[in-house]
């Protein structure tokens, strides 16, 4: 506790303004956001809710203002965060104007801090760039209140992406994603409620890094889980693309995909198993039925 008081007033006297976030050993402390409460398996990295190298790769449940808002896992080597989970349950109007955030607890400080943040990006790896901006994987655009849009403030969300490619037709994804969401996507306990599974995520790329220290990725990625309430069954939808510049190209579409697709995709950058959703966002009451035995099943119905 000593040194987390430390490290945060260390961050407040140099102007740096941090979210009271926790960098947690599982993400069985904030699974609300995966789909069955079940975190992607990354063969090698992340498996059973518990990151395999936790000298690099952070769980960070994302708390603002007493309540986690999402969740990521955060690389700290490439300085940008492998994915972000959140449920979508409706969106907010209007873009919150506050100053970006670090997370302190991906600080390990000894003694004089030299260096504003050792393990994450700060404002200064970008205050030069004209060509990127700050990239959110949770969009505050996702966001269903005021202050779920400001928790995605966090610089754990983002990655450096080109500005045409960021404003252009990511946004334009975005934002259709987001419009089927709201239209299909429901709570199947409760069908009168808005509610779908998103996981969002970077894959580090090649380039020279952003200041000499954050990695520019190669591509981004995003894909949802939810129950279609007109269809009657769950249902998944995916997008990914280059991160490039589009100036050239302003009209580019990023097509919807499938969760299988998407997966082969993911485990060809990675070369291991990537599972994205529990048994690839399949009917859950199916999958319980079928693991029960006859005697359970009759009692469910008698």
């Amino acid at each position: 506790m000593k040194m987390r008081l430390f490290v945060v007033s260390i961050l407040l006297l140099s102007g740096f303004p941090f979210i009271m976030t926790k960098v947690v050993d599982s993400f069985s402390t904030c699974s609300e956001f995966f789909f069955d409460g079940q975190p992607p398996k990354i063969s090698g990295i992340l498996e059973n809710s518990v990151s395999l190298d936790n000298n690099r790769y952070k769980i960070i449940c994302q708390q603002y203002k007493n309540a986690y808002r999402f969740a990521t896992f955060y690389d700290t080597t490439k300085k940008i965060p492998v994915f972000s989970a959140y449920k979508y349950t409706d969106h907010y109007n209007g873009r919150p104007h506050l100053p970006w955030m670090i997370e302190p607890e991906l600080e390990h400080i000894d003694g004089e801090m030299r260096e504003p943040c050792v393990n994450q990006a700060f404002l200064g790896d970008s205050w030069t760039q004209k060509e990127f901006n700050r990239g959110h994987l949770f969009p505050n655009g996702h966001a269903a209140d005021q202050n779920t849009a400001e928790s995605t403030f966090t610089l754990t969300n983002t990655v450096p992406q080109f500005e045409t490619f960021n404003n252009g037709s990511w946004l334009r994804m975005e934002e259709n994603v987001r419009d089927y969401m709201h239209s299909h996507c429901r709570d199947k306990d409760n069908i009168n409620n808005i509610l779908a599974y998103v996981l969002t995520g970077a894959v580090p790329g090649k380039r020279a890094p952003l200041n000499k220290r954050v990695n520019i990725p190669s591509h981004m990625w995003t894909v949802f889980c939810c129950y279609n309430s007109g269809d009657r069954k769950w249902v998944s939808q995916a997008h990914w693309a280059e991160n490039i510049d589009e100036s050239k190209d302003p009209d580019k579409t990023i097509r919807a995909k499938t969760l299988e697709k998407l997966q082969e995709f993911l485990q060809k950058q990675y070369n291991g198993e990537y599972r994205l959703f529990f048994n690839d966002c399949s009917d859950l009451i199916k999958l319980k039925v079928k693991s029960m035995s006859i005697s359970q099943i009759m009692a469910v119905f008698n």
